[in-house]
C-alpha cells in the first residue's frame, strides 16, 4: 500500500499494479511454465488435515505406528486423532517447504519410519503435484528456456519481505538466470552479523564441558550488538541464505547520527557497536530527549488514548508532518481495531480529528456488510439454527432493508419461542444430520403454524390437518 502511494505521488497516478505475496507469485510463475502440472489442493493443511484424520485409523495397527496407536487410544480419541492429524497437516506443510529432499527421500522409498510411510500413502498419486515436486519440475524446465522465449516476466522485484524460506530463494535464483531479479530488503546492520552470538548462549557455551579439549575461549564467540544478537535470530539466518547466493549487493545506508537515545540506539546497530565493553565513552542524553519512550498502560483503550494525545502533541510540535507520514504497528491489530475507531472518532472538534486507517484487516472485521453475507453463505452448511438467524437480523444492514426497528426484533424473537422453532429447514434438511427425518421444530413447521394462526382463530388449541 505504501508503495502504490509513493508511486502514485511520484507519477501522479498508479494502476493496474499487483502486488502478490512470495507464495502466490511462484504458484502463478509454476503455471507459466508447468501447465500441465498444477498444484493440488489437497496439500493445503486445511484439506490435508481431514485426509490424514481418514488414513490414521487404517495404519494404527503396523508396528511402526504403535507410539501413535498408544496415543490415539486414549479418551476423547475422535478430538485426538483431529488434532494430530492437524498438527501433522501443518508439519508436512513445513517438510515440503524447508526440507523438499527428505520428501524426495521418503518418495524413493529410503526410510519407512512412520512418518514417511503415512507420507507415501498420503502422496500416493499425487507426487508430481506438491510444492516440492513442482520446484524441481520447474528449475528443470527453465533450463529449455531462453531469455527470448521464456514466459516469465521481464523483471521481478521483492519489497518489504524480512525472511523467505530456502524453497523461495532456489526458485529465485533459478528464475534469475533468464530475467531480472531484484531483492530490495532492509538491514538493520550495514556489517556482517551472521555470526554473533546472544549472551545467554556464550555463557552456556562458556559453561559446557568440551569433548575435544578445545577451550571455550577459542571458538571466538563474538555478541556484537546485544540488541541484534538477542533479537535478531530470523535475520542471521536470513542473511546467510542470502550469503549463499552468487548475486550482485549494492548498499545504501545513511549514518542516523547519534543526537539522541534513538538515533544512539540505530548507530550501534548499524555499525555493530556494543556500547556495554566500556571501550567507548558514554554519550549525554538531554533530559528532554522524548525519542525512544515506554508507556506501562493498564488495558488496550488506555494504549491506544495515550498514542492519540502523543500524536496531537507531534502534530503541534511540528507542523509539517502529515497523517500519511505515521506508521503505528500493533502484535494482533485486531484486538485494537475496536478501540482505535472508538478513540479517534471520538473528536467532534474538527481540528482534534486525525484520518486514520487499519490495515491488516480481513474483510470481515472491516465491514459489517461483508460480514453479514459471508455469514449468510455460511448458512447452507450449517444447521440454521433460530439464534442463527435472530443474529442475522441484528445487522444494521438487514435492519435498515427491511425496516426493523427493536420492538420487531423482539416481537420476532418471541414468534419464534412461541412456536417452538429450533433448527433445520425441514425434515429433508435435517436428514444432513440425522438419520431420520422429522418436522417438528423445524423452520418449515414452525412458519406454517404461524400462519395458520394468522388465518385461522384456532386459540392454540385446535389442529388443522395436523398443524396446531
Amino acid at each position: 500500500r505504501w508503495l502504490a502511494m509513493q508511486l502514485a505521488a511520484h507519477f501522479g497516478v498508479c494502476a493496474n499494479c499487483r502486488f502478490p505475496f512470495p507464495n502466490a507469485f511462484l504458484q502463478e510463475i509454476f503455471q507459466r511454465v508447468l501447465p500441465d502440472s498444477p498444484e493440488s489442493p489437497l496439500f493445503n493443511p486445511e484439506f490435508a488435515a481431514w485426509r490424514l484424520m481418514q488414513l490414521l485409523p487404517a495404519h494404527l495397527d503396523e508396528p511402526e505406528f504403535a507410539i501413535l496407536k498408544h496415543y490415539l487410544n486414549r479418551a476423547p480419541r475422535n478430538l485426538r486423532r483431529l488434532q494430530l492429524a492437524s498438527h501433522l497437516a501443518r508439519t508436512f506443510d513445513q517438510y515440503v517447504l524447508y526440507r523438499p529432499e527428505l520428501i524426495t527421500r521418503w518418495e524413493h522409498g529410503d526410510e519407512d519410519h512412520w512418518q514417511a510411510l503415512l507420507w507415501r500413502e498420503f502422496a500416493r498419486g499425487l507426487e508430481k503435484q506438491h510444492r516440492a515436486a513442482l520446484g524441481r519440475a520447474f528449475l528443470e524446465q527453465i533450463r529449455q528456456f531462453d531469455r527470448e522465449s521464456c514466459p516469465l516476466p521481464r523483471r521481478v522485484s521483492l519489497f518489504g519481505i524480512s525472511y523467505l524460506p530456502p524453497f523461495h530463494l532456489h526458485m529465485l535464483d533459478g528464475l534469475a538466470h533468464l530475467t531480472e531479479v531484484n531483492l530490495f530488503l532492509l538491514s538493520p546492520c550495514r556489517e556482517y552479523w551472521g555470526d554473533i552470538t546472544p549472551e545467554r548462549t556464550i555463557g552456556k557455551v562458556m559453561a559446557r564441558p568440551r569433548s575435544d579439549g578445545q577451550s571455550p575461549a577459542e571458538l571466538h564467540l563474538e555478541q556484537g550488538n546485544p540488541l541484534l544478537a538477542s533479537l535478531g535470530a530470523l535475520g542471521r539466518d536470513f542473511l546467510g541464505l542470502l550469503a549463499a547466493l552468487d548475486c550482485l549487493e549494492t548498499s545504501v545506508f545513511q549514518e542516523p547520527g547519534e543526537n539522541s537515545l534513538l538515533t544512539c540506539l540505530q548507530s550501534d546497530l548499524l555499525n555493530l557497536r556494543d556500547r556495554t565493553e566500556g571501550s567507548r565513552e558514554k554519550t549525554v542524553i538531554p533530559a528532554d530527549d522524548r525519542s525512544f519512550q515506554f508507556h506501562s498502560c493498564h488495558s488496550p483503550m488506555r494504549e491506544v488514548e495515550v498514542l492519540y494525545d502523543h500524536l496531537l502533541e507531534l502534530f503541534d510540535q511540528d507542523p509539517t508532518l502529515r497523517p500519511g507520514d505515521i506508521l503505528v504497528m500493533a502484535p494482533a491489530i485486531e484486538t485494537y481495531a475496536p478501540f482505535i475507531q472508538a478513540v479517534f472518532d471520538a473528536p467532534e472538534d474538527d481540528r482534534k480529528r486525525i484520518p486514520y486507517s487499519i490495515a491488516d484487516r480481513s474483510m470481515r472485521k472491516e465491514s459489517q456488510v461483508a460480514e453479514t453475507f459471508l455469514a449468510m453463505l455460511e448458512l447452507w452448511d450449517e444447521r440454521i439454527t433460530a439464534a442463527q438467524v435472530l443474529g442475522l437480523l441484528e445487522a444494521g444492514a438487514v435492519r435498515a432493508r427491511f425496516g426493523l426497528t427493536e420492538a420487531d426484533q423482539d416481537l420476532i424473537a418471541g414468534w419464534l419461542r412461541e412456536v417452538r422453532i429450533r433448527w433445520g429447514i425441514d425434515e429433508e434438511d435435517r436428514l444432513r444430520w440425522n438419520s431420520q427425518a422429522f418436522r417438528d421444530n423445524t423452520w418449515r413447521a414452525g412458519l406454517e403454524r404461524l400462519l395458520l394462526g394468522y388465518a385461522m382463530p384456532g386459540d392454540n388449541r385446535q389442529l388443522f390437518c395436523g398443524i396446531l
